[in-house]
């Protein structure tokens, strides 16, 4: 394995890369770390579709984005990509056995024991849960007062992932589970930091003393559920996703290991971008109040519920649902991650450049769904544009692609949908302030820089003092 990664980079210090930045690969990092999306722009502006940025402790970039390009890395041969190392900066969080960065053939064996829970019959079983999620939160924001979307969206995600994973019933156990996600979710986002993994890397990060007595608690609250299970398989009814795997067999009839539940289970249960995603749909929709009006006017026409079918289309799939448009849109506009990163293993051609084996190579999602020519006035937020023309899949890469593609997709955008049409049913919404926010970075996700600060009015069958009644209104800022 040494001398393998020995020739890799003795191959990617001979070969000539696409041009970037000169600057030290520790101010890239800096640099990528606090504000990522000008940097890609700016790099953009100066060299092109095709460029190349060193990030310390990361490695050598070149990012793409050309659709074509993006093409040639999500269908080329895993043989000729590897992600587990390009994406080993998650790997404090996640964990190393976690399937985001399992190399193959690894990754296909695991992806197998991880779809059944994102797909199907048990996607449909999750839509009551995710909108009853939803109503109950309502019920606690503050009417005809400010406060902030971001830290409510945190809390319906954190229950709608917490009841997937574990089951609806509630114990002391999973109450002091969900207390030491939040404070870990806040240790992680607090901008010090994303500076400390910046500068230190993911190793050193991983062994900080903070860290650990953020992350251990978290560690120890999940293997306690997943040894409850073992212990007794009827301690639930079977259908989370935590019994789901605890049981699970690979096809040699071998478990998973303590390490692999602990790191997928901890995958799941850190849905920091999902969260971002929904704060993103209202900060832009209530800043454009026809479109908002259109999305009223469909969610009220079928109370509250989703129309579309699994692929967002409605009926008979030839009229496309507005609520999935807005969600595509948001995506398009507010994707989670900027970047996709893969690790050539083999030369790959691209852009007029032989990209040699040892770089990585990244189809930019942010440059991708701002390019002109795919989306004729790209900034502007516009829904109607997925109602014209569907998506493409090299074109609109919210969740990656390929083999590899975010095998929870389905559910984030289920749970988007969910989310937007239960609160747009049951209240009003608009913005404190007119000024759109920029994207400040979080631990794994871009949010709106004030937190996305709304003031909500009751409407329909929501009584104000049902809902003002059960918390303190939050502050103005």
């Amino acid at each position: 394995m040494k001398a393998t990664q020995t020739l890799l980079l003795r191959s990617l210090h001979n070969s000539a890369l696409p041009p970037g930045p000169r600057m030290p690969s520790t101010l890239q990092a800096v640099a990528w770390a606090r504000r990522p999306l000008p940097f890609l722009e700016r790099c953009q502006k100066h060299f092109g579709d095709i460029f190349t940025i060193r990030v310390k402790h990361a490695g050598t970039w070149v990012i793409v984005a050309d659709p074509d390009d993006v093409k040639k890395v999500f269908t080329a041969d895993h043989a000729v990509l590897g992600v587990g190392l390009a994406n080993s900066i998650l790997g404090p969080l996640l964990g190393p056995r976690s399937v985001m960065l399992l190399e193959e053939p690894e990754h296909v064996k695991r992806r197998k024991l991880m779809l059944p829970p994102f797909h199907g019959e048990r996607m449909k079983g999750y839509s009551e849960m995710m909108a009853d999620v939803t109503r109950r939160a309502l019920a606690t924001w503050p009417i005809e007062e400010p406060f902030a979307l971001w830290p409510q969206m945190q809390e319906i995600t954190l229950e709608a992932i917490m009841r997937v994973t574990f089951g609806p019933v509630e114990t002391d156990s999973l109450h002091r589970l969900r207390h030491h996600l939040r404070k870990l979710t806040n240790w992680m986002n607090d901008p010090r930091r994303l500076n400390l993994l910046a500068a230190a890397g993911p190793s050193r990060f991983a062994g900080n003393s903070d860290y650990r007595e953020m992350m251990g608690p978290v560690e120890d609250a999940v293997l306690e559920q997943v040894r409850l299970r073992q212990r007794d398989p009827e301690y639930t009814d079977g259908m989370d996703i935590a019994s789901m795997l605890a049981e699970a067999r690979y096809e040699d009839g071998s478990p998973m290991t303590e390490q692999d539940l602990r790191d997928e289970l901890v995958t799941l249960l850190t849905d920091g971008p999902t969260s971002s995603l929904l704060s993103w749909a209202f900060e832009r929709i209530l800043r454009h109040p026809e479109e908002y009006a259109r999305l009223r006017a469909e969610v009220h026409a079928t109370n509250g519920a989703d129309p579309a079918n699994e692929d967002g289309t409605r009926g008979n799939g030839n009229e496309a649902s507005y609520l999935d448009a807005v969600v595509k849109e948001t995506l398009r506009l507010c994707p989670a991650a900027p970047i996709v990163v893969r690790k050539l293993l083999e030369p790959m051609e691209m852009g007029g450049y032989t990209i040699p084996a040892g770089a990585t190579v990244a189809p930019c999602v942010h440059l991708v769904h701002r390019r002109e020519d795919v989306y004729p006035e790209p900034l502007r937020y516009r829904p109607e544009r997925f109602l014209e023309r569907p998506a493409g899949t090299y074109t609109w890469i919210p969740f990656g692609g390929g083999v590899r593609r975010c095998l929870a997709a389905p559910y984030a955008q289920l749970l988007m949908k969910q989310v937007i049409g239960t609160v747009v049913s049951q209240v009003d919404l608009r913005p404190v302030e007119p000024r759109s926010e920029r994207a400040k970075k979080s631990a794994i996700a871009f949010v709106p820089h004030r937190h996305a600060w709304v003031i909500a009015t009751a409407r329909g069958d929501v009584r104000p003092e049902r809902i003002s009644g059960l918390t303190t209104a939050v502050p103005a800022r």
